[in-house]
């Protein structure tokens, strides 16, 4: 989530605020690439030569640069809700964590950044580290996922609304852009093509259809629920299930606890967060709140106890969000029936 959940001068790099076509795109593996321009949430943004000290804002981002064996390029992660994954955790230990949440821009700066990416618009805007405008005037380029513009209005006091669904794609658009700006297209297209098979393999024997879900991220008091598009949405469809709120498409609406007992999904998927900045953030505060609340006890998937815990970065849209059809889909062969 946005905001609940959540120099030296390079060289020859530039960002511009203007939305121009790519000129010279990605060429294929092999080539020495002196130059790359991509579009990205209608920003040109262009590197004379592939990043040498990176910098990643959000845990969704670091892990994608990480998987792409980007470690010896980074300086510096920021903002963490999970551990990272297993399978990235020796090169992570070898990239500095300038702050478990938002750092500081004179944080971001010390490590002599000359390339910072971020998962969130709000991130890199007003309220954020610092904006976009600001880090081209240091001659640090900038890129923000597009996953979070687009189709998404970030426009309002909460965590944006979407005018059509999220889907895979875009996190695999993140993926190939990352790759064509650090000049490893090979390293993205093999990651994408295993991605793309995780998420076959996962719906195979799952019938869900008419199965109801809820996804609570965070917060007891005003519980952040997800809306129909964002990547809750990409799970529901890959499993056929539907969405107890599908009938919102702002990101996270906060809604109260009577409305959710009337709606009485079948399944809840809850986030099982590490972080501190909210209440209720671990699955198993989670469990313990809604087994004690005198409306929340009352609802069939409470009593039934079909709990789903999901790390909040799988129900974010990043390459977890793979994961989290994994998890629910073993989930829902576990519970049986329920149609």
């Amino acid at each position: 989530m946005r905001h609940a959940r959540q120099a030296r001068l390079p060289l020859l790099l530039t960002v511009t605020a203007l939305a121009l076509s790519a000129c010279g795109g990605p060429t294929s593996a092999g080539d020495p690439a002196p130059g790359r321009t991509i579009e990205n949430c209608g920003r040109t943004v262009s590197v004379g030569e592939p990043p040498k000290r990176a910098v990643a804002l959000n845990q969704g981002s670091a892990e994608i640069m990480l998987a792409l064996g980007l470690a010896d390029r980074m300086v510096g992660t920021a903002t963490w809700t999970d551990p990272v994954l297993p399978e990235l955790a020796e090169a992570n230990a070898k990239v500095p964590r300038l702050a478990e949440n938002k750092p500081s821009l004179e944080r971001v700066l010390e490590v002599e950044p000359d390339f910072v990416a971020a998962s969130f618009e709000s991130v890199l805007a007003v309220g954020g580290v610092a904006t976009r405008d600001r880090f081209a005037e240091l001659g640090v380029a900038t890129y923000v996922s597009p996953t979070d513009c687009g189709t998404k209005d970030n426009s309002g006091d909460g965590d944006g609304a979407r005018s059509a669904p999220l889907t895979m794609d875009d996190v695999y658009r993140e993926i190939r852009d990352l790759a064509t700006i650090f000049a490893v297209e090979a390293r993205g297209e093999e990651l994408i093509a295993g991605l793309q098979r995780r998420m076959a393999a996962a719906a195979e024997g799952v019938d869900a259809a008419g199965v109801t879900v809820l996804y609570w991220f965070a917060n007891s008091e005003s519980p952040y629920l997800a809306g129909c598009c964002g990547a809750p949405g990409v799970i529901t469809r890959a499993l056929g299930l539907r969405n107890a709120f599908d009938d919102t498409r702002a990101e996270w609406p906060q809604i109260n606890w009577e409305t959710v007992a009337e709606r009485d999904p079948a399944v809840l998927v809850i986030g099982d967060l590490t972080r501190r900045s909210q209440t209720a953030e671990t699955a198993e505060a989670k469990i313990a709140f809604l087994e004690s609340h005198p409306v929340t006890s009352r609802m069939t998937a409470v009593r039934e106890k079909r709990y789903v815990p999901l790390n909040g970065q799988s129900m974010n849209p990043t390459m977890r969000t793979v994961d989290g059809v994994e998890r629910v889909a073993e989930a829902l062969r576990r519970f049986g029936p329920l149609g």
